[in-house]
C-alpha cells in the first residue's frame, strides 16, 4: 500500500520545529511569508532555514535547516522527506553550484547512492531564525533509529562502508498518548508567546 504525504514526515513540520522560525504552509510559499517577519539573504548562517524553490519532484519546494556553515559554499543541513520518504537527515552536505556564488542553485547529499545528488536545486535563500541555534527534534509521535547489530569478533576481513548521516524515520500517525502535529504546533506557538 502506497504511504500518503500525511502518513510520513514532511520537511515544514521538521525544518519548522529544529529551526524555531514559525512559518506555516507549503515550502513554497515560506521565502514570502518570511518577508517582514524574518531576516533574509543569500549568506548562509546557522539555523537558518534554506528555502527551495518549487523544481521537478519537489511540486511544493523543499525547506531545511543549516546546522553548520563550512564555507561560503558549502554547509551541513537538517531535513526531512528528501532523500528517503519521512526520513530525517542530520548534518548532509549542500553545495552552493550557482554562477553568482549567492546561493540561488545547490547540489544536496542524496544518502541512498552515497554521493551529491545529480540535480541542481533552485533556492529563494536563506530565512535567518531569531537565534542561532538548532532546537532538538523529538518526533511527531515517535522517531524510530535505524540501529545495526555489533560486528562479531573475527569478522576483521569483513569490507566495512564508510560511514553516513545519521537516518531516523518518523510516523506521524498517533499512537497511544503520544503528541499530534497539533499539539507540537500548540506547543511551539506557546513557546513563541514566552519569550
Amino acid at each position: 500500500m502506497p504511504l500518503r504525504a500525511a502518513d510520513i514526515l514532511q520537511c515544514v513540520p521538521y525544518s519548522r520545529v529544529v529551526s524555531g522560525v514559525t512559518l506555516y504552509g507549503d515550502a513554497w510559499t515560506w521565502w514570502a511569508q518570511a518577508a517582514g517577519h524574518y531576516d533574509r539573504g543569500h549568506v548562509p548562517r546557522k539555523g537558518a532555514v534554506l528555502a527551495f524553490q518549487p523544481y521537478g519532484p519537489m511540486q511544493l519546494g523543499h525547506v531545511a535547516v543549516v546546522s553548520a556553515v563550512l564555507s561560503d559554499r558549502e554547509v551541513l543541513i537538517r531535513h526531512a522527506n528528501w532523500s528517503t520518504p519521512g526520513a530525517i537527515e542530520e548534518d548532509v552536505r549542500a553545495i552552493d553550484v550557482s554562477e553568482e556564488g549567492d546561493w540561488s542553485a545547490v547540489r544536496v547529499w542524496h544518502t541512498p547512492t552515497g554521493q551529491m545528488g545529480a540535480r541542481i536545486n533552485p533556492t529563494y535563500g536563506f530565512i535567518y531564525s531569531e537565534k542561532a541555534r538548532l532546537n532538538p527534534f523529538r518526533g511527531m509521535s515517535g522517531v524510530r533509529l535505524a540501529k545495526a547489530m555489533p560486528l562479531p569478533d573475527d569478522a576483521e576481513d569483513l569490507p566495512l562502508r564508510k560511514a553516513g548521516p545519521r537516518l531516523a524515520y518518523a510516523d506521524v500517525s498517533r499512537i497511544g498518548d503520544e503528541r499530534t502535529l497539533s499539539d507540537i504546533i500548540r506547543d511551539v506557538k506557546r513557546a513563541a508567546r514566552l519569550k
